[in-house]
């Protein structure tokens, strides 16, 4: 169905009898597992912090004789740098006429006896749509989210997303090939040596790449694990691997050949609220006529903490 744009009215916002569905996704899974739009952190700055990272220096089996302690060595010190990702605007405007309000009982379509508007109160579903597709972009941009950092009044800050996020550590690009095992055990391994701490992992995929994944496992899954498991709404399907435990979820929003494994224990949702409104809310804007004017209004970004927590996998043959 095409999106109106503008006001909507009597004539562009039909009234239907019947019960309403959406083929578009609806579940946000990451989203959802890391708190929602109702919960995760705070900020007071569009940008923040997301990790602190330093360096050891390699380790080395010491050569200090007796006579050469008695003189101290130069002095070192471990230096630090900073990770940052930053808030993005999400806003919705809607714009339903007093007329449009007032017809609630007039129906297109096919009626029958005693047939009613679905939803009946259009103005109330207007709203509760645009807080789902709120969600529906943060999913796809804590996922898909290409960071862009604000330099000017007129430069939209762009939030960091995962698969960026695990690019610049633990990454493999499968060139084309089926997702197999070996590829699998190649970005555990990666993961692993590059310091992954492997909290709480959990593997996102679309529905085809979760179909191959069942397909490798399908033994394990079938006899050595438990149920499957729910967090944030969503199913989760355990797996064992040589370094940690794992859950896969079928996520819509992952990009078709791609999957990420993330460790969910230090992701969450970051908001930054506006004084005396909060961090997601709806307020009514200048009225200039005989129509209710609505906008919905958060500053929303992702902590994702540094990139070697993470892992992720490009370019499998999904076909």
């Amino acid at each position: 169905m095409p999106q109106i744009t503008g006001i909507g009215t009597t004539w562009n916002l039909p009234n239907y009898a019947g019960e309403l569905f959406t083929a578009d996704p609806t579940q946000t899974p990451l989203l959802s597992m890391i708190g929602g739009l109702t919960g995760g952190r705070q900020t007071f700055d569009d940008v923040f912090p997301t990790a602190v990272l330093f360096d050891y220096p390699a380790p080395a089996q010491r050569d200090i004789s007796e006579q050469a302690s008695v003189t101290a060595p130069a002095a070192t010190a471990i230096a630090r740098t900073q990770e940052s990702n930053v808030v993005q605007i999400h806003q919705e405007v809607i714009d339903i006429t007093y007329k449009k309000q007032s017809n609630s009982g007039k129906l297109s379509g096919l009626n029958s006896a005693n047939a009613t508007a679905n939803p009946p109160d259009e103005k109330a579903w207007q709203i509760q749509q645009r807080l789902v597709k709120i969600a529906r972009d943060v999913e796809h941009s804590f996922i898909s989210g290409a960071f862009q950092k604000s330099t000017a009044v007129d430069v939209a800050n762009k939030t960091r997303g995962m698969m960026e996020v695990a690019s610049g550590a633990s990454s493999i690009d499968a060139n084309g090939a089926r997702l197999s095992k070996d590829l699998l055990k190649a970005l555990y391994l990666q993961m692993a040596n590059n310091g992954a701490l492997f909290g709480n992992m959990v593997l996102f995929c679309n529905a085809e790449l979760k179909q191959q994944i069942t397909g490798l496992y399908e033994t394990q899954i079938g006899y050595n694990q438990p149920a499957a498991r729910t967090i944030g709404g969503m199913s989760i399907t355990t797996l064992e691997t040589d370094f940690f435990s794992m859950g896969v979820v079928w996520n819509r929003f992952m990009p078709k050949n791609a999957l990420l494994i993330a460790d969910v224990a230090h992701i969450a949702p970051v908001f930054q609220a506006v004084p005396d409104k909060g961090v997601l809310f709806e307020e009514p804007l200048a009225k200039i006529g005989a129509s209710d004017r609505i906008q919905v209004y958060g500053q929303i970004g992702l902590a994702h903490g540094p990139s070697f927590l993470h892992g992720s996998m490009q370019n499998l043959d999904v076909d």
